[in-house]
């Protein structure tokens, strides 16, 4: 077993993304953060956030609008010249966030975890069923 230790600045935001995100005001078109990838050798990179605009989507049949997000990961030095040279550069991430007095998560795409396939995670409409008993109406 090994330990070493690393140096964290104060905007780590591991865990924190859709949190960020929905914390983000509408008007800042770009933001970076601090992450520490957990790669087999666990390195701090940076996410450079950027708006995309809005995304028109309807839930319930209501027309909503998303605020679309592309998190690039920012591996820096040496390491982030050669990455995408040896296929090791992580794709983007996409997030849509819905805006207004209580921001909502809608829909993300890309990986979980390092080298990992992309996955699209989004609201779904539920639909219960109707207990014994209850009219249609």
């Amino acid at each position: 077993m090994s330990t070493k230790h690393l140096d964290l600045p104060t905007d780590v935001a591991n865990g924190l993304l859709f949190t960020l995100l929905k914390n983000l005001g509408s008007d800042t078109p770009q933001a970076k953060v601090s992450m520490i990838a957990t790669t087999p050798k666990p390195r701090l990179v940076k996410l450079a956030i950027t708006s995309q605009g809005e995304e028109p989507f309807s839930i319930a049949g209501s027309s909503r609008k998303a605020r679309h997000y592309v998190v690039k990961v920012e591996i820096g030095g040496a390491a982030g010249v050669v990455a995408p040279l040896l296929g090791k550069q992580p794709p983007d991430i996409h997030v849509w966030i819905l805006g207004g007095d209580a921001p909502a998560f809608v829909k993300s795409e890309g990986p979980l975890y390092f080298g990992g396939p992309i996955w699209r995670i989004e609201l779904v409409n539920p639909v219960w069923p109707r207990a014994q008993g209850d009219s249609k109406d």
